[in-house]
């Protein structure tokens, strides 16, 4: 089995205006929302292999708040900043893992969701949690195909 969890990253703080994008934090909701997701995401029993995520401190600072809950390391991928859904799932699919979790941005996140989804998921809004999960050993098989179930969870 084959399982991929996509998280966008927490809301994040616009109070600076000359802020690089890249280093923008979260703000106080996104700080609040990133361990509770986490903590749902855990009572849930899925634990990854590995948790990808962007190097925007956004991201790596959700990805560090899920990391804390499930006892997963991190691996920053600078190629995930901005990444469209095509480069998402095959960072996921390189991995070789059989349990992966993205922590990135949007429009990319939306899309493979939606992709992934059949359209189910039409937004991924900050810190939601998709979960998709097939009936393969082979990442090369599995996104070749549609997945055999997926969930949605958003803080809201």
């Amino acid at each position: 089995m084959i399982r991929l969890v996509l998280v966008r990253h927490a809301k994040s703080d616009w109070g600076d205006p000359g802020l690089d994008d890249h280093d923008r934090p979260l703000n106080d909701r996104g700080m609040r929302d990133a361990p509770r997701m986490a903590a749902r995401l855990a009572a849930s029993g899925f634990r990854p292999d590995i948790i990808l995520s962007s190097t925007a401190l956004r991201a790596r600072t959700t990805a560090e708040a899920f990391a804390a809950e499930l006892d997963v390391a991190v691996s920053l991928d600078r190629e995930l900043y901005g990444a469209p859904a095509s480069s998402i799932l095959a960072a996921a699919a390189a991995t070789h893992a059989p349990a992966v979790m993205v922590v990135a941005h949007d429009p990319g996140m939306s899309a493979l969701a939606a992709r992934l989804s059949g359209e189910g998921i039409d937004h991924m809004p900050t810190c939601a949690v998709a979960t998709f999960t097939w009936m393969q050993d082979d990442w090369d098989v599995a996104t070749a195909v549609d997945p055999d179930s997926w969930t949605f969870d958003a803080p809201r």
